[in-house]
This record gives structure tokens, sequence and C-alpha cells, in this order.
């Protein structure tokens, strides 16, 4: 197949129209396995938290924020970004609150401490998530420093293989989609080792399929997983 063919074939295989599959995110959808046991307890025992702090820290795609968003439905937390002229501290005076990748999306030393304060004051609770424990956050107020110690950290290890492949099977699932164990197999032992890679796979396997009018077969699996390996896709989606 020379150059001009298969440019024109990746053009045919861009859908035009971009199918959105609502992945599960309840609590009963959840996969636990042992690096996730410790985070699923914290969001499973709130209110009774050791702390009004909780920070889940873990890889990229390691679950976060399918727990984050298990923990705000049940907790009707509020999501902030506590930022200067931001309201996040009123938020957090009036109920829980959300604060999702700390370490990513910056915040305000100032404004991210009186947020710890008004939870402390007011009897709510604070979740965070992030790829770092709060010590490589660059925090320079001291007394933020101080309120950081003293929340809880829960960190969530990368997924092993059993893992994906049970997070592979359910997101096919999620597209009503079933394939065979050994193809499963076959891509867990190929892929990186994180649910956002497993994401990006499942998701562009379904689509390609599609648009080639075929069948999810090895072929088509090896043809994406090198995709994927050679454009470090899965490395950017989302927790």
């Amino acid at each position: 197949m020379n150059e001009t063919t298969e440019r024109e074939r990746r053009r045919s295989e861009q859908l035009p129209l971009q199918f959105i599959h609502d992945a599960a995110k309840s609590r009963d959808d959840l996969l636990v396995s042992e690096r996730l046991a410790a985070a699923v307890a914290i969001v499973d025992e709130w209110p009774a938290w050791p702390s009004p702090v909780v920070v889940l820290a873990g890889p990229i795609g390691s679950g976060k924020s399918h727990l984050a968003h298990i923990w705000r439905e049940k907790t009707g937390a509020t999501d902030i970004h506590p930022v200067a002229g931001s309201n996040a501290a009123a938020l957090a005076a009036a109920g829980p609150v959300l604060f999702e990748d700390a370490d990513r999306r910056g915040f305000d030393d100032a404004e991210l401490f009186h947020v710890i304060n008004s939870v402390r004051e007011n009897g709510h609770s604070l979740l965070m998530t992030s790829r770092l424990w709060p010590i490589s956050w660059g925090v320079t107020l001291p007394d933020l420093k101080s309120r950081l110690k003293a929340a809880t950290i829960v960190e969530i290890g990368e997924p092993d293989e059993e893992l994906l492949a049970q997070v592979i099977v359910k997101l096919f699932a999620d597209r009503q989609l079933y394939i065979d164990d050994k193809l499963v197999g076959y891509i867990v032992n190929r892929m990186e080792r994180s649910l956002g890679a497993a994401q990006t796979i499942v998701d562009r396997l379904d689509r390609l399929a599609l648009a080639r009018g075929t069948r999810i077969t090895r072929p088509l699996a090896a043809e994406v997983l090198n995709d994927v390996g050679n454009s470090g896709a899965g490395a950017k989606d989302g927790d």
C-alpha cells in the first residue's frame, strides 16, 4: 500500500461523529483490587474520616477520578478550585468540597489554607486528588504546609494485569461489546500499565472496528497498540 493510499484509508476511518460512551462510574461498577482497597475504604467510610482533609495520590489512570466521582455523588460535594478571588472557602464552609488534580491545576496557597480552615471549623470534608504527594506541590506558605501534614494521604498503586483485564472487559461491556478472553490477555500483555491507556485502547478499537465494519480481532488490536505506543496517547488520558 503506497503512502497516499494509506493516508486516504486513515482519513476514511475518522468518524464524522464522536460517539460518546458513558462508562459506568457508580460504586457498584468499581473494580476493587488490592491497590485500590485503601482508597475505596476511605470513600466508603465517609463521614467517619480520620481527618477532615483526605488526599488520594496515584499515577496517571489509577482510578482517582472514578473514586472522586463516587465520593461527590455520595456526599453532594461541590467542585472547587482554590485560586485567588474564588469563593472556594465559602463553599467549604457550606458543605463537603472536592479539589481534583491539585498538583496539575495549581492553587493559591492562602486560598487553599482558608478552604482547609473552613472545612475544619464547620465540620465538613475536603477530598483532593493528585499524582504527587502534597510534599511535592511546591507549597511555600508555612501554615498551609502544616495543614497538609495533618491530612490523610491514601496512595493508589499502578494497576496489575488482572485488574487491567477486568477494566478492559468492563469498558467493552459499557459499549455492549464482548471480546474473547485470549484477546483481552493479548492486549493486557502489550499495553502500558494504566487505566487511562485501557480507556484509550478500547475507544480506538471500538471506533476503528466500526469505521471498517469489522470485528475486533488480534490484528486490529495489534494495529491500535502500535499506534497508541508510538503516540504515547495513553499517558494523556484522564485518571
